[in-house]
């Protein structure tokens, strides 16, 4: 699979994942980033003018953060998930 760079402000998160975030997996995968860990692209899929996301909630999270702009994902196909 191929990964993509996605500007953040272009990722629409449902409301289900917003309700899983869990602020402490968030300043791992942070703490993560900062220390040069490679970090597993998020999932999205396409949406109307936008990306929706499927899989990667803490990581998004943590991106925003640490004031990225932009992450790596992998984008999936919408009959899949």
């Amino acid at each position: 699979m191929k990964t993509d760079l996605i500007k953040i402000e272009d990722i629409y998160v449902p409301t289900g994942h917003r309700k899983d975030i869990d602020p402490e997996k968030v300043e791992e995968r942070a703490e993560a980033m900062m220390g040069d860990d490679e970090v597993a692209p998020i999932r999205v899929r396409p949406g109307k003018g936008r990306y929706v996301l499927v899989e990667g909630i803490h990581r998004l999270e943590a991106c925003k953060a640490l004031g990225e702009k932009s992450i790596l994902a992998y984008i999936v196909n919408a009959k899949r998930y």
